[in-house]
Order: C-alpha cells, then structure tokens, then sequence
C-alpha cells in the first residue's frame, strides 16, 4: 500500500515512511492509493470473530506487509483491550460507547495504536523521535498516556489555555517524563498551526525524526475505523445513520472510509457545535474557514478541521456524491444543555456535550425520517467536562484513576503563539 499527499506535490511513500513522518512536505495529507474492498463473507461473519482480528483483519491491507502480521496482531490487541458497548437508549436511537479506555475518549483507539507502531518502527534506529500534538481537548490526554515513557521518543503537546475542562488538563499535564506540554495563549486553531509548520520545517528534520500524533497521522486516523466494525456487529435491520461528533473531522472520514470499503450505512451526520464551516460548506459549495469560538463541547471548537480535506478525497472532490451520503448540522450549547437535561430525566442516561451534540442531530434526523433508526457516537466520558455536573447535577460515577489525577502536580510551560518559541522547545528535546 502506498499513500499520495492530498495536495499531490510531494511523492508516495509507504505506511511506514506516512506514519514516521506524519505529514507530507507538501503541506497535505497522506491518503491511502486505494481503498481495500471487503468481503460479503468478512462482512456477514462480522459477529462471529473476535475484536482484536476483526481490527488485525481492517487494518492489514493498509499496512502493506511494513509489520509482521504476529506483531501487528499484537499491537491490535494493546490498541482494543476495552469495551465498545452499543447502549439502546430508545427502539430508534444507540449509542456507540467509546470511553472505556484509559483516559475515558475514543482517541484512545488511535493513539494506542499509533504509538505502538511508531515505536516498531524506530526501536533501534538511534534517533530521537519527537512527537508534536496540538489538542483541543482529548487528543493531547490519549496521546500522552500512549506514548507515556516509550523509549527513544518525546512527546510535544499545545493546548489552548484556559478552552479544556479540568479532567482533560490533568490528563495533559500531570505525566512528565518524556511527556512536555505547553499551553498556548490562543485558540485550538493556533495550536494546530504551529504544530502544521513544525512538521514543515526542513531544518528541524534535518536535525531529527518528527512527526504527528494528531489525526492527520495516518497511525491516528486509519484505526479509527475499528469501532465502527464494532458497532455494526450489534445491529439488526435495515444500515444505520451514524451522527458523528464532528471538530477536525478525523473520526468521520474514518468511518466514511470504512463505509467506501464495505460496511453497510444509510448515511453520515457530521454534528457540529457553533463552529460550523462544514455545515456551511454542504449548504453553499463554498469552504470557508473562520475563527474558532468556545463551546461546551469544546474538544470540537476547530475552526478550520484540517480531516475534511480527506472526505473530499474519498468522494473525489465531487460535491453532489457527497451530499448524497452526508448531511452537516450545527448544533447550539443551548440546544446542547437543553438535550443533556432531556435525555437524562427521560431515559437515565448521562450525554457528554459532544455526545450531546451527536445524539440531538441524529433525533432530529429520525424525526424527519420516521422509517430509519440511528447510532450516534458517545466520543468520551461524562466525567471529563464539569459542565455535564452543572447541567444535570451529576457526572456518574467518578473513576478510581480520576481521583488519581487529582491528587497530582501540574506541569506544565505557558508561552504565546509565536513559532520561534515552540521550535526552540522542540529542539531542546534532542
């Protein structure tokens, strides 16, 4: 398998050399030459194999033999060694849980895998590899505990200052070790921004092996795929809609991708908060990026989601395949508080904002398509936005391993979004 940079400038490299390297010189983002076809047989036996090689079965044919398969079913069963519950909440809606890994989000999946692969590829190698990661929320958290104290590698975070929720920072910022965060006086979209020119910067990688642990890292985005295969296994009747919630859009070009390759759904909901490009985009034609705004869902605040260029890709670029397949709703933080309540005293279930998010699309979806039912994404954990305890006076129950962040220091360096800083840190780190 060989991957080709979105932007088609720089040359096709192998799943190693993509994951290594993160980014293409060229400013794009590396996508797959083909999109592997699965089965009829692989997908009516869906239900009768287990997690970890129906994850080893999706993701081999994008390897491309760069990892032994015994080692890469290995570092399958590290990446889905917890529950992806799909919770009925009513006959016409589920929820996909996917906060039962360690730091409570589904980016757990990826930067589980991501880092195992990556330290596959360097052990011996004698170079330092930094890993810089712009978050805004729970990216930095998965990423950090992935990669927490994995020899020969350095881990850079940005996160925006005073835009995560309490849980979240203590996730970004009580580790150390080969784990630096800094927090950045600006928005996500600034994080994001250094970190893009970092991984651009020829006289840093002259110096040093970089790369990226966002979702535009192929070793972040393609096992996303996994828990949409999950999903599936539990349902009956007619393909579902899945409402995803939507910020830099990596999560749902990773299941539009699964869909491309085989696995039956009626249609996709991109379910954004406030900052609402793409909504705008599926209305107009028009792709305009703005300014990021803060929300209640705040791992979603992505002014300028760098993954929709990928569902663009799959599609071709061609606007009317698209809007056959995908629909793009914004959703407001009072709608958001108001389904929070709703939810709760209606069925007893407890919706993070961004599953919020997602579940108050997918109900809206459905009321206007009777005939249909639906699965939205509970992308993390209730616990990790305070938020979720002033809206509906609890969070659920409260982890052992929370309280345990609680108890812990803070580390962390304030500086401004000023490129020569972050690349000064970054090189102080080899």
């Amino acid at each position: 398998m060989q991957y080709f940079s979105t932007n088609r400038k720089s040359p096709h490299v192998s799943f190693r050399d993509a994951v290594v390297h993160g980014q293409p010189e060229d400013g794009g983002l590396y996508f797959p030459s083909e999109i592997p076809k699965l089965t009829p047989e692989f997908l009516t036996g869906l239900d009768s194999i287990s997690n970890v090689t129906l994850a080893f079965d999706v993701i081999r044919p994008y390897v491309g033999g760069e990892i032994p398969d015994d080692k890469l079913f290995e570092i399958c069963s590290e990446t889905v060694n917890f529950d992806f519950p799909l919770v009925h909440i009513t006959d016409r809606v589920s929820a996909l849980e996917l906060f039962h890994g360690p730091t409570f989000a589904f980016k757990d999946v990826g930067a589980r895998f991501m880092s195992r692969c990556l330290s596959h590829f360097m052990h011996g190698s004698g170079k330092k590899t930094i890993v810089v990661v712009a978050t805004s929320g729970d990216t930095g958290g998965a990423v950090a505990a992935g990669f927490h104290n994995v020899e020969g590698i350095e881990v850079v975070i940005l996160y925006p200052k005073g835009r995560v929720s309490r849980v979240q920072e203590l996730q970004l910022t009580t580790l150390g070790g080969n784990v630096t965060t800094l927090e950045l006086h600006g928005s996500f979209d600034d994080c994001q921004t250094l970190a893009k020119q970092a991984l651009a910067d020829t006289d840093l990688r002259s110096k040093l092996n970089l790369t990226s642990a966002n979702s535009i890292n192929i070793g972040r985005w393609l096992p996303q795929q996994f828990y949409y295969f999950y999903a599936l296994r539990h349902w009956y009747g007619e393909p579902p809609v899945i409402s995803v919630p939507s910020g830099n859009f990596g999560n749902l070009a990773s299941g539009i991708l699964a869909h491309i390759s085989g696995l039956p759904v009626k249609k996709f909901i991109a379910a954004c908060n406030a900052n609402d490009v793409v909504p705008r985009f599926m209305n107009t034609a028009e792709y305009k990026p703005m300014q990021s705004v803060a929300t209640l869902s705040n791992a979603m605040d992505v002014g300028d989601p760098s993954n929709f260029v990928r569902i663009l890709e799959i599609f071709d670029n061609n606007f009317p395949d698209l809007r056959t397949k995908l629909e793009a709703v914004s959703i407001s933080d009072e709608t958001t508080a108001r389904t929070m309540k709703e939810v709760y005293e209606k069925f007893g279930y407890i919706l993070d904002p961004h599953g919020a998010v997602g579940y108050r699309a997918l109900a809206d979806y459905l009321e206007r398509n009777p005939e249909r039912r639906g699965i939205f994404l509970e992308t993390a954990h209730p616990v990790k936005f305070d938020s979720v305890s002033m809206i509906i006076g609890t969070q659920g129950e409260m982890s052992v391993s929370v309280n345990d962040l609680i108890s812990r220091d803070k580390q962390s360096i304030e500086i401004d979004p000023n490129y020569a800083d972050f690349k000064d840190v970054i090189l102080s780190k080899t």
